[in-house]
C-alpha cells in the first residue's frame, strides 16, 4: 500500500512491496498483480507544460527479483531513443531510483514507452558542470540486458501522437542486477529501500517532470535524500 512514513522529522511517501511465490507471467492480466496496491506518480515540477499523464505504478517481489507495471494515461508521446543507454528521458519515459543501502549510491532504471533502458549506478550524485555525476558508472549492456521490460506500445515514435493514448510498461529487475554495485541484498523480506518512481517527457510539445515522491524546487531526478520508502513484507 501507498501510505506516508516520517523520517527524521520529514513526512515520506511509504510503499508496501508484497512478496510472490513466483514471477507474474507476461500477460497484462495476470490474476497475481492482483496482491499488489497501485501508487500515484502526482508531483509535477512547475517547469512542465500543462499537460499532468495519470501515471501509476504498482510491485511485487519473490526470491529473485523485483516486478513492476506502469500505466500512463497519456497524450503528445514521442519515442525516437531506441538504443541502450540512449537520453530515453527526452521520451515518453517512466523511472525507478532505488538506493537500498544508506552508505551506498543509488541505481536508476530509466525506460521509456517502447522499452529502451538507461541504467546508471551513481555513487554521488553531485552535479557538476556538465550535468554529469561526481561519480557515476554506466551499467554495461550484458548486466542490462538482464533486466526484462516488455511494453505496450513499439518504436519508435518520431511523430508526437496527440491524442489521448494508454500506454503501459512491465519490468523484471533481478536483485542480482542491483547486488553488482550495492553488494549482497537478500533475503528482502523485512528490508526497507529509499527509493523513487518518475514520469517524464522533454523532447514533445508539452513537456513534464513528475515524481511519486516530490523533488522540492530543484529539476532534479537524483535527489536520494528526498526518495520515499518501500518496505518488503
Amino acid at each position: 500500500m501507498s501510505h506516508s512514513i516520517q523520517e527524521h522529522g520529514v513526512t515520506l511517501p511509504r510503499y508496501i512491496v508484497r512478496r510472490v511465490s513466483c514471477a507474474p507471467c507476461d500477460d497484462w492480466n495476470d490474476p497475481i498483480w492482483a496482491a499488489a496496491d497501485w501508487a500515484r506518480i502526482s508531483h509535477f515540477h512547475p517547469a512542465g507544460s500543462a499537460h499532468r499523464p495519470e501515471t501509476m505504478f504498482r510491485l511485487l517481489y519473490d526470491e529473485q527479483a523485483l516486478h513492476g507495471v506502469f500505466v500512463v494515461h497519456d497524450r503528445y508521446v514521442r519515442c525516437t531513443h531506441m538504443t541502450y543507454q540512449s537520453a530515453v528521458y527526452k521520451d515518453a519515459c517512466v523511472e525507478c531510483f532505488f538506493k537500498p543501502l544508506s552508505d551506498k549510491g543509488h541505481m536508476n532504471f530509466e525506460m521509456n514507452c517502447c522499452g529502451t533502458l538507461l541504467l546508471r549506478y551513481v555513487e554521488d550524485p553531485t552535479r557538476l558542470a556538465d550535468g554529469g555525476f561526481a561519480r557515476q558508472e554506466e551499467a554495461p549492456q550484458e548486466l542490462g540486458a538482464r533486466v526484462r521490460i516488455q511494453t505496450s506500445l513499439s518504436g519508435p515514435i518520431p511523430e508526437e501522437i496527440v491524442e489521448p493514448v494508454t500506454w503501459r510498461l512491465r519490468f523484471t529487475i533481478p536483485v542480482s542486477v542491483l547486488e553488482m554495485y550495492l553488494g549482497p541484498l537478500c533475503p528482502l523480506v523485512g528490508r526497507r529501500w529509499r527509493a523513487n518512481f518518475y514520469k517524464c517527457a522533454e523532447e514533445n510539445s508539452h513537456p513534464h517532470w513528475a515524481a511519486w515522491a516530490p523533488i522540492g524546487d530543484r529539476l532534479d531526478f537524483h535527489q536520494p535524500d528526498r526518495f520515499g520508502v518501500i518496505c518488503f513484507v
